[in-house]
């Protein structure tokens, strides 16, 4: 692990020797600075330059990489070596993605065929649902898709969907519903005929409960459009809940066949929900959650942006995979982004991380990151059980420019704490509207440049400030920042960018020696809440909890 790298002494000393450098000296003492430390693949380039790093240092961090392995665990990933110990599972999300169509064997399996196989099913229903040949029970068109999932069986779809809306079947009404609260589910069917709604229900177990409980309401839901309620329970909108036996289970599979479609892996709880085999498109194991948006999860996506432009985003994944396993890690962009975090996050004690994309069509970017990097790499214990005695992952936030700006900009300016920024901007528009692009690329150049060099009190005096205001205007700069600009947001640099940062995290992990890809904290929380459900509905009588847990149930049952 890192503190356990010969190479990590090396940089701690060098370190010693560069905290206290600033950006302004750096960029003074080296003109060529900004062509140094740039880097571009195809569309894609990145600027790491305003990060307090020179050449001695980049060089130590990649002693450290090839310290840690990390060619050699990015061979055994792509191999499809088990690689996630606590489960014993390979990594296989780049097989998704195989544009190549190379030979995968895992397992005496040609998983490469199973997985076209699966694409191929999923392009043919895509595209009968597109057409209008596959309709509801009644016969009416689908005009609505909902996606019922949690985690990366939602992050993923939703980012991609709002990313890609440009290029969508605007005649699709498509939804999401993640939160067991039941506002999510009533707010987002309101107004929505149940006749013209398709529910896809992305569950691998299928008995994920935020998921099923809301696959059961929606169940309910269609069910009481085409089969009249002889008991129901009216709402004031005038809706009625159909009671939870109502018709015979042979018709009411029949309707549940029309509008609902399982992406899992668990026949038996998919056939026991009502939704035939047929209807259920799998994936696999060797693929994790916030990894499977190039999966059977991308299903709705398929839907809304059509195939072709779902393989367009399939051959960007593809490209930057290439990338990753082949480009000499001085060249190659994730292990840079991975460095460049490791350099920020474990020797400058910088916590956190901003993600700041400068185009309104990557609102939900930031989020999908967060699940990515912070439920992939929140560990405190290596692969092999060892308590860490470092940092690994940051705090993963961010919203889009400008919005930002005007909202948590002033601390990153003059606040405190200093946190690392990512800045994701296109050269061009998809909606060329005035000078507005123009205005919104100024903004993104300005604010790395104002966060690197800032404003000194010598500057301000100069420019005539009134003396009391100085103190207040002074920005002391030395904000480090990475600007990633890409020719145009297309469903293929969409695959490229999210790969960058998958094989970033999957960087940092090697090199901390941490399993990225399990996500055990997520369990405990889940244990407990279904204890406390039986408690809250009667189940159980007696409460053996913590006095504030206890207190807390008490208070919620008055």
């Amino acid at each position: 692990m890192l503190t356990r790298l010969s190479s990590h002494p090396k940089l701690l000393e060098y370190f010693s020797k560069v905290k206290d450098k600033s950006l302004r000296d750096l960029f003074a003492s080296d003109p060529a600075r900004g062509e140094k430390f740039s880097l571009q693949f195809e569309s894609i380039f990145l600027d790491f330059s305003k990060n307090r790093i020179e050449s001695e240092g980049f060089e130590s961090l990649l002693a450290l990489a090839n310290e840690a392995g990390l060619k050699q665990k990015i061979k055994a990933m792509f191999l499809g070596t088990k690689i996630n110990l606590s489960e014993n599972r390979a990594v296989l999300h780049v097989a998704l993605r195989n544009a190549a169509h190379e030979s995968i064997v895992l397992g005496g399996v040609n998983i490469d065929e199973e997985i076209s196989n699966v694409l191929t099913r999923m392009k043919n229903f895509s595209e009968s649902l597109r057409n209008g040949e596959f309709t509801g029970f009644t016969g009416k068109k689908i005009k609505n898709v909902i996606n019922i999932g949690i985690g990366g069986s939602d992050l993923g779809p939703v980012m991609a969907y709002e990313a890609l809306k440009f290029y969508s079947d605007r005649e699709l009404n498509i939804k999401f519903i993640s939160n067991i609260d039941g506002t999510d589910f009533a707010e987002t069917v309101r107004g929505l005929i149940p006749e013209e709604t398709l529910f896809i229900v992305a569950s691998k177990t299928f008995t994920t409960q935020e998921t099923m409980t809301n696959a059961q309401t929606a169940k309910n839901w269609i069910l009481h459009s085409v089969i009249p309620a002889e008991a129901g329970i009216q709402l004031t909108d005038g809706n009625t809940w159909l009671p939870e036996r109502v018709g015979d289970d042979d018709k009411k599979n029949e309707i549940v066949a029309k509008h609902f479609i399982a992406l899992s892996t668990n026949l038996e709880e998919v056939e026991k929900f009502g939704i035939k085999g047929e209807n259920m498109f799998p994936f696999w194991d060797f693929v994790g959650g916030r990894y499977s948006l190039c999966s059977a999860i991308g299903l709705l996506l398929m839907i809304a942006i059509g195939y072709e432009n779902f393989e367009e985003m399939l051959k960007g994944f593809h490209s930057v995979d290439a990338h990753f396993e082949t480009a000499p890690l001085n060249e190659n962009l994730p292990v840079i982004m991975g460095l460049i975090s490791i350099w920020n996050n474990n020797y400058f004690n910088f916590s956190t991380q901003a993600i700041i994309p400068y185009d309104q069509y990557l609102l939900r970017l930031p989020a999908y990151l967060q699940q990515l990097i912070m439920e992939s790499n929140g560990k405190s214990v290596t692969e092999n059980g060892e308590p860490v005695d470092f940092q690994t992952s940051p705090i993963i936030w961010g919203e889009p420019g400008t919005n930002g700006q005007h909202a948590f900009f002033q601390l990153m300016h003059q606040g405190t704490k200093i946190v690392p920024a990512d800045f994701i901007g296109f050269k061009e528009t998809l909606n060329p509207i005035g000078d507005h692009h123009q205005k919104l690329m100024a903004n993104y150049f300005a604010q790395t440049e104002a966060l690197a060099f800032g404003k000194t009190a010598e500057e301000l005096k100069a420019e005539g400030v009134e003396e009391k205001l100085i103190p207040h205007k002074v920005m002391p700069g030395n904000r480090p920042t990475n600007s990633i600009l890409i020719d145009k947001l297309t469903p293929y640099s969409l695959g490229q960018l999210i790969a960058l940062y998958e094989h970033s995290v999957f960087v940092q992990g090697v090199i901390w020696g941490i399993d990225s890809f399990d996500q055990w904290g997520v369990e405990l929380g889940k244990i407990l809440a279904k204890k406390i459900l039986g408690e809250i509905e009667g189940e159980s009588a007696e409460m053996k909890h913590d006095s504030s847990t206890n207190q807390l149930i008490k208070k919620f049952l008055e």
